[in-house]
């Protein structure tokens, strides 16, 4: 984000801080693992399809540095959370690479909603729907047809506006089980399209540890992706 007035920025950063910092919201009692509004220091490994590293560090009760990338380094994210005292503010770059050497490039900023702040668990259900903006650039494959041969893959630029709608939900079923779900899609510009939809269980050790087993399947104009995989979290107090 630029700005235009450094001085104003800094005169006013650390009054917001102060605010958020206090706010009922940031003093609420302890979130479940998987809450996407938790704060939290931790480090990750995972496995799905490649193997995974990824992690968290929280820089004050409403500030957190995150990062996910693959062993090899195709796949990356890296961001940015605020918490306000009504859901979180996600600023997010990442890289996502298909078959044929496809790949894109993301920049968003959305957001995540507890419905649970104004009363509403349906069934337990704990329910944070999601919305943002996002800019894509990369490459997608498009096959070849000739009367020769066929299978070959020519690469074309594409790059694109969008907003997206979801939802993540998660409930508890015992004291170390949840349920987990999401979904959402986004549309737009030069009709631009994109879905993702998954689940998984998550299984809680200790306070410290835990376990997440999960199915995801995405499309959108630059490839399709469906993955099964595990993973393990150690949060730091």
């Amino acid at each position: 984000m630029n700005l235009k007035s450094t001085s104003i920025y800094q005169g006013v950063f650390p009054i917001l801080t102060l605010c958020l910092i206090s706010s009922p919201f940031a003093l609420a009692k302890e979130k479940h693992q998987d809450d996407p509004t938790k704060i939290v220091t931790k480090l990750g490994f995972g496995y799905n399809d490649d193997l995974t590293i990824s992690g968290s560090i929280g820089l004050d009760p409403v500030r957190m540095l995150s990062m996910r990338t693959s062993a090899d380094g195709d796949d990356w994210r890296l961001g940015g959370s605020w918490l306000f005292p009504v859901g979180i503010v996600n600023v997010n770059f990442s890289r996502t690479e298909y078959d044929h050497g496809a790949y894109k490039n993301n920049y968003s900023i959305g957001t995540f909603i507890p419905l649970s702040y104004f009363g509403i668990e349906p069934m337990g259900w704990q329910i944070f729907p999601m919305a943002g903006y996002a800019y894509n650039d990369g490459e997608f494959a498009v096959e070849q047809h000739n009367e020769i041969q066929s299978g070959d893959y020519v690469l074309m630029s594409n790059s694109s506006h969008s907003g997206y709608l979801g939802a993540f939900a998660l409930k508890p079923l015992t004291d170390t089980w949840s349920i987990l779900a999401f979904g959402g899609g986004a549309l737009g510009s030069d009709n631009y399209s994109s879905y993702w939809g998954g689940g998984g269980l998550s299984y809680k050790i200790n306070e410290h540890q835990s376990f997440n087993f999960y199915g995801v399947i995405s499309e959108d104009d630059f490839g399709h992706n469906e993955k099964v995989g595990f993973s393990y979290t150690y949060e730091f107090n």
